[in-house]
């Protein structure tokens, strides 16, 4: 008997500690949180849970019906709000040492789940992380929360998401699905590239003809941009073109805002300058150089002669009167989005017109301009002063570094690091947006049997979940001014919601941990057990529609936690 017990209890204590171990690695929690200790025990929301708050607070009292409201959804439960029950779910805004504005702490134990934040967000946070111990859709099982402590914040400050509507519109309903999407991964920036050749999807009181010209193009059935061989174009011979398009109003993009304000979310408004405007100056012709009529096109081609005419891409750089008119639109999207940065485009500017335009010519000798490069900056600095006398930041994609750079500028870079690289050495902010691996409008795997992507780079899971925006050619110094990261949707193949959802699923969810959480805690096989613990299933009952390399079925069924 005592040699039993001499190698018995060594044993089970190596049983006991490999079980907890295997217990606190099968949360389903993405992203990862910074720490994450489970305990013993379950909370179980039910008939005798209410939710505690504040009363004075009416940001806690919106996050209280939030949460209330979802777990109506799931469960068909009326969580009463400061009432007196035996159990509690208490959420606080308080200043949390050693933890960043975007920080929380969640507490669960068996009489009581207690959220902390630093703030509105930190709060919102601590309520999605709890959301993923929950059922993804009403099954009637019963609410049960493992005991756990979580001390958690974000690596990044900004964790984007920049869809295109102009290639392809997407309803405000499809629009509030992907902000949701967004807000269950900790995200808190959504781009929305509003305007760009193919079309403009904005209201602008003053220049109806913005929506009512530029809104619409002409398309042919089973078109795709960019698809250039003679089967497929003898394909669509004789088919009859139709009018392709929409807008959003005004109080629709509030109404986004708003949506997405509960959600601790910023919309970036997006209105393309000097370049990628062939829908604006489709409606309004007198601000390019060249003021001939055209079409909206149905894609953006280098030199594009459309009615053998070379289609206007770019302002006039060279009249006053454009920059007038883009300020005019300026004055009325900064009445819409609180956001504090406006987005102006600036990337791939077809300086063919500039280049033989007497205006253009006359500005750059009045200017000192030396070339047209530095006529492009001239461009950019103009309207960032326009942004700051109304208290905005200008941001752009990496082109607006050709001729000298905005003083103030924030720069997103898309091709490659190269010009967030530079950008931060100068000194200025930057948002890393490489196209390898952040545009998931390219293909995740194949191109054999995949939907229809861009190829230029094959942008694959493991890859998304690698990136890190802090780039080894920058001193910690220069490393400082990486805000963070985003990743990028162009819509030039995509026209349906579930082609899109396919495309951001579930790469969305791993550039998210790629940006929140450390380094050193990050693991490819962690994050895909996590998401088959609950996320596939979860997508897979909503009807979302997601890539399933990495998808085990129902092996883990069960699991949940």
């Amino acid at each position: 008997m005592h040699k039993i017990k001499t190698w018995f209890f060594p044993l089970l204590l190596c049983l006991l500690l490999g079980f907890l171990g295997r217990a606190q690695a099968q949360h389903s929690i993405i992203p990862q949180p910074v720490s994450l200790v489970q305990k013993t025990g379950t909370f179980t929301i039910d008939g005798n849970t209410s939710l505690q708050f504040q009363k004075s607070n009416r940001e806690l009292a919106a996050l209280a019906g939030y949460f209330a409201n979802h777990v109506r959804n799931v469960s068909g439960l009326e969580l009463p709000l400061n009432k007196k029950k035996a159990k509690t779910i208490q959420f606080t805004i308080e200043k949390l040492a050693g933890l960043g504005p975007e920080g929380y702490l969640l507490t669960v134990s068996p009489e009581a789940i207690v959220i902390k934040g630093n703030s509105r967000a930190g709060v919102f946070y601590g309520f999605q992380s709890l959301i993923q111990t929950l059922p993804a859709i009403r099954t009637n099982e019963a609410l049960q929360v493992p005991a756990m402590e979580i001390q958690d914040e974000p690596r990044f400050g900004w964790r984007g998401m920049m869809l295109d509507v102009s290639r392809h519109f997407y309803s405000v309903e499809a629009i509030k699905q992907f902000i949701d999407l967004l807000a269950l991964y900790k995200m808190n920036t959504f781009h929305w590239h509003l305007t760009d050749d193919e079309g403009w999807r904005l209201e602008i009181k003053k220049y109806p003809k913005l929506t009512s010209v530029g809104a619409w193009r002409q398309e042919i059935p089973g078109s795709v941009f960019y698809k250039k061989d003679s089967v497929y174009s003898a394909s669509l011979a004789g088919k009859k073109p139709y009018t392709y398009g929409g807008y959003y109003t005004q109080e629709q993009a509030r109404e986004v805002v708003a949506y997405a304000q509960a959600r601790s979310i910023t919309v970036l408004p997006e209105i393309e300058m000097p370049g990628h405007s062939a829908a604006a100056l489709a409606a309004y012709p007198q601000f390019s150089c060249n003021q001939h009529p055209q079409a909206v096109p149905n894609a953006t081609v280098k030199n594009a002669i459309v009615d053998n005419t070379k289609v206007n891409f770019n302002y006039c750089a060279g009249n006053d009167s454009s920059f007038i008119f883009l300020q005019d639109v300026l004055r009325e999207v900064m009445a819409i989005f609180p956001s504090e940065y406006i987005h102006i485009g600036g990337d791939e500017v077809d300086k063919f017109y500039w280049e033989v335009c007497p205006k253009c010519q006359k500005r750059m000798q009045t200017e000192n301009l030396k070339d047209a490069h530095e006529l492009q900056s001239y461009f950019v600095k103009r309207m960032e002063k326009y942004l700051l006398a109304n208290n905005k930041k200008l941001l752009g994609w990496d082109e607006i570094l050709e001729g000298g750079l905005a003083p103030s500028a924030t720069v997103m870079s898309w091709r490659g690091e190269k010009g967030g690289i530079e950008a931060a050495k100068q000194g200025h902010n930057v948002i890393m947006s490489p196209s390898n691996p952040l545009y998931f409008n390219r293909y995740q795997a194949g191109p054999e049997g995949e939907p229809l992507g861009a190829k230029f780079s094959l942008n694959t899971l493991d890859k998304v979940y690698a990136y890190n925006p802090h780039s080894k050619a920058l001193s910690s110094a220069e490393a400082k001014f990486i805000l963070g990261g985003q990743f990028a949707i162009w819509t030039e193949f995509i026209s349906s919601v579930e082609h899109l959802e396919y495309m951001l699923l579930p790469r969305m969810p791993a550039i998210a941990e790629s940006l929140w959480t450390p380094v050193a805690q990050k693991d490819f096989k962690s994050f895909t057990d996590r998401l088959n613990r609950w996320h596939f299933q979860g997508w897979e009952q909503r009807g979302i529609r997601f890539h399933k390399q990495y998808y085990q079925s129902r092996t883990h069924e069960g699991n949940r936690q």
